[in-house]
């Protein structure tokens, strides 16, 4: 069965209310076929949770209701209506033993499909609850009302139980007002400021979609319309917060329409454009650049758009589990077959009349040229950047506050992309299994084995957001002039250890003024006591991992030798080290004498470059590997520097303490024959499936080796490192990358801006460096 038909947006423009509601209806028709005879269960798949088959069953049934009870607020019907009340009357009925729900549990997943039961009540009483008969009402009310009493998560989850009291309210049945107020007023503990919120109380950094489109903004904006006259007050602050965060969110998308992946449930696909949809429905019009509602239409609309023509349907026209494709490597424990349809959340706007000016307003672009370049955000610890045409955020501090499957991938790595995504480990043995994309990793055991970022200590315990932005004032600081030293703004630092008696420190620079596309890391690893009996540890640097096939589909060959201007007419890779000079080559090489990796494939430029010999040219306790740290030579087809001849050796790292370098940056006060090769380039081709967006992917990197292997020797060591990340994405990022992609295209302008790469740092960063 071919995309088309299988896929149920498919052909469908998504440009106006018609076609987003009929793009609903095409999502909605093919879960008949999943439906029980009663209509309260709809099971979409075999694929388990951490809760019961049931609960997971009435996810299928409850989370449409998000889309449905729009479209019927705003007017609309649909056909298959009949199945949902069905379903009320014998999911509720606890005498029928094939139906039922059961009550809710504490902690239970049921009551997070009580929100979208609550919503439907208030704003689709005529069409959905004036259709029951009296026993389903009161089997209804008395299913809401027994989460009142009940456990929850000190989460966002909260909210639930407040839409299932706005329910029971609506329809004018017993709820529990107290409750509703007491949960309110909990949940505003949560707010930070300057429109942000946390997802639960103080000492979570949790600041992901659940803090916009998700959960907290969507529920507060949906609240402030629903709730306006009885807590008017309350309301005016939510449409407040709202406005404030706006112009911050715009940051987390690219022109095209899609969000930068970061954090958990991105199973939820375009829910993630929710809050857009949200500021309409409660008629909340930010301040400019996005005091348009033909741009907030345009950022609500694209994102959708986006993932429309993407492989996201079963051959049954059903969501499935995963991102841009299925994908059960990156999810959670609590992603069943029907979670997915948390993506219905995108269809608030239908719940507005057509002469709404959401719709009537002609659709707007991006506002490139209205927004800063490059934003600093305190309380996500974040720093956003669109410089040179590559939307992706550089992240220090967050981690999710419970065990999550692959949290470290989700909230810890260095960079995410909104073009490249992020990848996660599918397995245990070697760097292509770990696949450790745009973050460091270290191994101490050879390379089988590598640990990541996942949680860090806070810079200044007396900050909320742990301090780790610095060199910028204020909770938001937009773009800075440079500050005469080449470089422009703040940066992240974060420290985190690895294991017992090691620490990483790393600063996070964003493009500056004269390198758009790169942005810079420095890392400094200090062991405090070496073991005796010898030991070497393994420190991969990676860029952003890309599409790793040619035009014809097979893999990427590698180029041989370090002519990087190759890859200006065809695809492929190249490894290898800078010339010993000053002097840029016609290949696009710069001086330095570091190594440096580079890709280029349908989905546009990756690539990483050693600028240790040029920032820290004393820097010599590391050496370059003697050997692949992958699994790919196993794959002649795969292989890459594992079949090249190695760099020239290095001498041994000496065992004995080294003093702390001074950072030098202006590359041209160095003599060349001082630089040394401290790591090597390295192309790895990630284990399939284990990136998000692409599911062939490579990852350029740089490998090091410290330490040593000489018996009865001990000491500390203090090594720092440099690394400039390259990366422009193509127009052709943006689609669905097919067996067969297009040829280079000569309009992507790339091989400049990598011989532009960074000379300095910013001067505050420099003297705190010294």
């Amino acid at each position: 069965m071919s995309l088309s038909t299988s896929n149920p947006l498919a052909n469908n423009p998504l440009q106006t209310r018609d076609d987003l509601a009929n793009g609903l209806k095409a999502m909605l028709d093919p879960l008949a076929a999943f439906t029980s005879k009663g209509g309260a269960r709809v099971d979409l798949g075999a694929t388990a949770t951490h809760f019961d088959t049931t609960a997971a069953s009435l996810e299928g049934f409850s989370r449409p209701l998000w889309g449905l009870s729009s479209l019927l607020a705003g007017g609309g019907d649909y056909q298959g209506i009949d199945r949902w009340i069905r379903g009320f009357e014998n999911g509720t009925d606890p005498t029928n033993e094939a139906e039922f729900w059961g009550m809710t549990r504490g902690k239970d997943q049921r009551m997070v499909e009580m929100a979208a039961i609550g919503f439907t009540l208030a704003v689709a009483k005529e069409k959905i609850w004036d259709k029951l008969s009296d026993s389903g009402r009161d089997n209804l009310t008395s299913w809401l009302n027994c989460i009142n009493d009940k456990d929850m998560p000190n989460t966002n989850w909260l909210w639930f139980r407040v839409f299932a009291n706005l329910g029971l309210r609506s329809v004018e049945r017993p709820y529990s007002q107290s409750q509703l107020t007491a949960d309110l007023n909990h949940l505003d503990t949560f707010y930070l400021g300057d429109g942000w919120s946390r997802d639960g109380p103080p000492g979570v950094l949790q600041l992901d979609y659940y803090s916009s489109s998700f959960a907290i903004h969507f529920a507060q904006l949906v609240y402030s319309r629903l709730a306006a006259k009885e807590d008017p007050v309350r309301c005016e602050e939510y449409r407040d917060r709202a406005r404030k965060f706006a112009v911050q969110f715009v940051h987390y998308f690219d022109k095209e329409g899609r969000a930068i992946p970061f954090g958990r449930s991105l199973t939820y696909r375009f829910a993630t454009t929710a809050f857009w949809g949200a500021l309409a429905y409660a008629d909340v019009l930010p301040p400019a650049p996005l005091n348009s509602w033909g741009v907030i239409k345009g950022l609500h609309l694209r994102t959708i758009r986006y993932f429309s023509h993407l492989p996201i349907f079963s051959s049954s026209g059903i969501l499935t589990i995963g991102y841009t494709f299925p994908n059960m490597f990156f999810t959670e424990n609590y992603n069943s077959p029907g979670s997915t349809y948390w993506a219905c959340k995108a269809f608030l706007p239908l719940a507005l009349s057509p002469d709404h000016p959401f719709w009537s307003s002609r659709e707007e672009p991006y506002p490139t040229s209205s927004i800063p370049q490059t934003i600093y955000l305190n309380h996500p610890s974040h720093i956003l950047t669109h410089a040179g045409g590559h939307t992706f955020l550089l992240s220090s501090g967050q981690a999710c506050h419970y065990p999550l499957r692959h949290g470290a991938e989700k909230y810890g790595k260095l960079a995410y992309s909104s073009a490249f995504g992020y990848s996660v480990p599918t397995g245990a043995i070697g760097l292509d299994m770990w696949n450790p994309d745009s973050t460091v990793a270290l191994s101490e055991d050879g390379g089988e084995r590598w640990v990541v970022r996942r949680q860090v200590e806070p810079n200044d315990p007396e900050r909320e957001s742990g301090g780790f932005l610095e060199g910028v004032e204020g909770n938001v600081a937009s773009e800075s002039e440079t500050d005469g030293s080449g470089g422009s703004g703040g940066w992240l630092r974060a420290v985190w250890r690895p294991w017992k008696g090691t620490s990483v420190e790393t600063w996070l620079i964003p493009p500056q003024p004269d390198s758009p596309l790169w942005h810079v890391r420095i890392h400094r690893i200090k062991r405090d006591v070496v073991r005796y009996g010898g030991e070497i540890v393994l420190v991969s640097d990676a860029g952003f991992a890309i599409y790793s096939q040619d035009s014809d589909g097979r893999t990427l060959s590698l180029i041989p030798g370090s002519d990087v201007g190759a890859l200006t007419t065809r695809y492929g890779k190249v490894e290898g080290f800078e010339p010993d000079s000053d002097e840029t080559t016609s290949s696009g090489g710069g001086g330095g004498g570091g190594a440096f990796s580079i890709v280029r494939s349908a989905m546009g430029v990756s690539g990483v470059a050693d600028l240790t010999p040029l920032f820290f040219p004393t820097s010599s306790n590391l050496a370059t590997p003697s050997k692949s740290v992958t699994n790919s030579s196993n794959y002649s087809s795969l292989s890459t520097s594992a079949q090249q001849p190695q760099p020239q050796p290095q001498p041994q790292p000496q065992p004995q303490p080294q003093p702390q370098p001074q950072p030098q940056p202006q590359p041209q006060q160095q003599q060349p024959q001082q630089r040394k090769r401290v790591r090597s380039a390295q192309i790895v081709h990630l284990d399939s499936n284990a990136n998000i967006v692409s599911s062939r992917s490579c990852m350029p990197t740089l490998i090091g080796q410290f330490g040593s292997l000489e018996e009865g020797v001990a000491g500390n060591e203090d090594i720092w490192l440099a690394t400039g990340i390259f990366a422009l994405p193509s127009v052709e990022s943006a689609k669905w990358i097919p067996t067969a992609a297009a040829d280079p295209d000569p309009a992507l302008d790339w091989l400049e801006g990598w011989k532009k790469k960074p000379t300095g740092l910013p001067r505050l960063l420099q003297s705190k460096l010294v």
